[in-house]
């Protein structure tokens, strides 16, 4: 096995084979009507997910996406 093609296996997986972290980073993007943005950042992706489905249920509200930063 080469260099380059060990380097090209570690570009696909980055979050699974980052062994500095202990776990894994959820950012919760919470978009409204008004044009203002709001984020926060969870360790649990059901905690994140949870939020994310709490926050899509309001009015004001016009999109909440979860993803994977670490």
């Amino acid at each position: 096995m080469t260099k380059d093609a060990s380097k090209d296996s570690k570009d696909k997986d980055v979050f699974g084979r980052d062994r500095r972290r202990k776990h894994h980073h959820w950012l919760v993007s919470v978009y409204y009507a008004d044009g203002e943005k709001f984020g926060r950042v969870y360790t649990d992706k059901d905690k994140a997910t949870r939020f994310a489905e709490r926050q899509r249920r309001s009015p004001v509200v016009k999109t909440a996406r979860v993803t994977q930063v670490s």
